[in-house]
């Protein structure tokens, strides 16, 4: 009785918080809209575009946990990687942006398959946090062999755009061609991969796997295939991602897949790990929070000084996880895991 009574006042009170929060961002929200519409705006077309580059990396981490319930932690870093391919197609060949986006797609796949194959195909019946060390292992080995001097050097490096920006102003927000781009890239490859996994042979065979890998192999399915499969697939998406992620913030280092690996991660999450449309959903709001903290929130401290939202951004993303958890543990779109007879 004791324990029922304790479960429902801890539901009530997370209840509260969470409608007077959502009372108080909704209520914030309308005034500044009504204060400067056309500022709020340009920050909500901000955080479109850092939420489909964030759909397209986070499309790779649900894909990969969707068929080996392996978080990927070395994804971002794949990302990095077709940053760089890009950068150096461009400056150093002369290649437009087209054929160099292309180019970083194919480098990724070829890296993320040798990744699977090499370090976790071999660990593929051993405990799983076996796997998750390893990935983390091959993460920082991107990382720090990266910026090595002969590879990609350990500096900031500012990234030359192959084509040249511009801008329109439409209703008093200003819209630019990176803006169309990056919205245009990453919805054709969502519906590409749609039909990749609901159309082809490969497709049927990624969901087979992920539903019941061992009665798959029985039907026949190459199970190694499906897997080195989907590694590639998902890093298709982040190589297309780096690119335009460097076109959009101009500067690149060999640790620029950190912070927006991380980030799609959770936004993967916040949708509902493995599922494609919820990994695509979880990162447009994840790219709004991270904008709209940034633009508008500010509070005074008694010390007197301002705690800026550039500051707490991440903290804001992260709450607005665990927010949406206590309401919904399986994310946005998540389904629950059918049990098995």
């Amino acid at each position: 009785m004791n324990d029922t009574v304790m479960k429902v006042t801890l539901r009530l009170i997370t209840w509260a918080m969470i409608v007077a929060l959502a009372a108080g961002f909704l209520y914030r929200l309308l005034a500044l809209i009504l204060s400067n519409p056309a500022y709020f705006f340009e920050q909500v077309r901000n955080g479109l575009q850092l939420g489909f580059v964030y759909a397209l990396i986070a499309l790779g981490y649900t894909m990969v946990y969707g068929v080996v319930r392996l978080i990927n932690f070395a994804h971002g870093d794949v990302f990095m990687v077709g940053a760089f391919t890009s950068f150096y197609a461009i400056t150093r060949y002369g290649w437009g942006f087209l054929p160099a986006i292309l180019l970083s797609m194919i480098i990724c796949a070829v890296l993320a398959i040798t990744i699977e194959r090499v370090a976790y195909k071999p660990l593929r019946d051993a405990p799983r946090i076996s796997a998750l060390i390893t990935a983390v292992g091959m993460s920082f080995f991107l990382e720090y062999f990266s910026a090595l001097d002969f590879v990609f050097t350990p500096d900031y490096i500012t990234y030359k755009r192959p084509f040249e920006v511009r801008v329109w102003e439409v209703g008093g927000v200003t819209i630019s061609n990176i803006m169309i781009i990056i919205v245009v890239a990453a919805v054709l490859l969502l519906a590409f991969l749609q039909y990749v996994v609901r159309q082809t042979k490969i497709g049927k065979a990624m969901r087979a796997t992920a539903a019941d890998k061992p009665t798959a192999r029985l039907m026949g399915i190459n199970i190694d295939l499906v897997i080195s499969a989907t590694f590639g697939l998902g890093a298709l998406f982040a190589g297309a991602a780096g690119v335009l992620y460097a076109i959009a913030y101009p500067q690149i280092i060999t640790f620029v897949g950190i912070l927006p690996g991380l980030k799609a991660f959770v936004a993967a999450v916040l949708g509902g790990i493995g599922s494609i449309p919820g990994a695509f959903l979880g990162s447009l709001i994840m790219g709004q929070v991270e904008v709209l903290t940034t633009a508008f929130f500010s509070v005074p401290l008694p010390s007197g000084e301002v705690l800026r939202g550039s500051t707490i951004r991440d903290l804001i993303a992260m709450a607005v996880l665990i927010l949406i958890f206590l309401v919904r543990p399986r994310g946005l779109l998540g389904e629950p895991e059918a049990e098995k007879a």
